[in-house]
């Protein structure tokens, strides 16, 4: 597996000096080298394809030819630079059916990053995700959470202020912290399932971190939680950021300290334990499939099976 999960490794220059200066994001649509990308809701752009057998492409739009849709934008968000060029994200959202807008439609179409992540080159599907994410804060942010005024956005879209004079307050956009750990006994490896998931699908556990409590605190918590099983020996592995809608996911191992589980079904509809074996002959249909591929937990389970 390489060495960063999907989602992240960007390779932005994310310039956050350059963010409260709007008169310089404005003159960047100038610039023949500016690039925009577009997002409809939860939803990216990519390149029509001619094949099935096509890779997915996202469109970057030279922002001298997208004038126009620039004034369909919601928000304008500078995400960064690539190779010292300007990349803007534009929230099209406002527009009904842009597969039947003339200005949008021959452009390509919109389409759920949950379908095509794992197509994408790392760089890309990062960039993408960070776009999303923006996006969808900003739609869940229009009002002010301490007096309830309307909000807008400043800073490139990395802020949203309250307009009330007598409050003022400045919100972030913000990721919502989540362990997700691979539990083992050595020889095995505890996987559940959802009863939403696609049919079949298991992975490993998962649960948001609360108010004060460390990390580690929260992996055992969430494991004794779902599955009655004491876990010792927490130990990180990796992150993902987690765009669907704003999570951070935050990867660890744990060694279970007992065998015998007891599921509870508010969190889970059934766990049990697997072998290397089982996982690695894993018929992948509706009977039985690991993790999708663009996940963290893919990653925990794959590094397990390879011992690493």
């Amino acid at each position: 597996m390489p060495s960063i999960n999907f989602y992240s490794g960007s390779g932005l220059d994310r310039a956050e000096h350059l963010r409260a200066d709007a008169e310089w994001l404005i003159a960047q649509l100038a610039n023949p080298t500016t690039r925009l990308l577009p997002v409809w809701r939860t939803k990216n752009m990519i390149e029509t394809r001619t094949a099935m057998r096509e890779a997915p492409r996202p469109v970057w739009l030279p922002s001298l030819k997208a004038a126009h849709l620039v004034e369909l934008a919601e928000e304008m968000i500078f995400l960064g630079l690539r190779d010292g060029e300007v990349r803007i994200a534009l929230d099209l959202s406002a527009v009904d059916e842009p597969a039947a807008h003339p200005d949008l439609a021959p452009l390509g179409e919109f389409v759920d990053l949950r379908e095509i992540g794992p197509l994408l080159p790392r760089d890309e599907g990062s960039i993408l995700a960070y776009a999303r994410g923006l996006v969808h804060w900003h739609k869940t942010h229009q009002f002010c959470g301490r007096c309830g005024h309307l909000t807008k956005s400043t800073n490139s879209g990395h802020v949203r202020r309250c307009s009330n004079e007598d409050c003022g307050a400045s919100h972030f956009p913000r990721s919502d912290p989540a362990v997700i750990m691979l539990v083992h006994d050595g020889d095995r490896c505890l996987l559940g399932r959802q009863p939403f998931w696609p049919p079949g699908m298991h992975s490993v556990l998962a649960g948001f971190v609360e108010p004060g409590e460390s990390l580690e605190e929260a992996v055992i918590r969430e494991v004794y939680e779902e599955v009655k099983l004491k876990v010792d020996r927490v130990t990180y592995h990796s992150s993902q950021p987690w765009p669907f809608p704003s999570s951070i996911m935050l990867g660890f191992s744990a060694r279970a300290l007992t065998s015998e589980i007891e599921v509870d079904e508010r969190e889970l509809e059934s766990a049990r334990w697997y072998t290397r074996e089982e996982m690695q002959n894993s018929p992948e249909d509706e009977t039985f499939r690991l993790p999708r591929r663009d996940s963290i937990a893919r990653r925990l389970v794959d590094d397990w099976l390879s011992g690493t």
